[in-house]
């Protein structure tokens, strides 16, 4: 699918809860039109304890976006 931003584009985001926050594409999913922006959408995730990471717990991480909610700046 052809979408109006790529990985590495700065965008801001224009609708929901984070409108006006700006950040780099950090990741795209064309088929369900998704975007992760930089620091635009934060979300706690409970991860499990692996050989990566002994610790596990609570970390924050980028959620995804919907396509149509944010544009690009350049």
């Amino acid at each position: 699918m052809k979408t109006h931003v790529k990985k590495g584009d700065n965008v801001e985001v224009i609708a929901g809860k984070n409108k006006g926050k700006r950040g780099v594409v950090l990741s795209l999913n064309a088929k369900k039109q998704t975007v992760v922006v930089e620091g635009a959408r934060t979300i706690k995730k409970a991860t499990k304890p692996s050989e990566s990471d002994p610790e596990g717990g609570i970390k924050e991480v980028d959620g995804p976006i919907h396509i149509s909610n944010v544009k690009k700046v350049s």
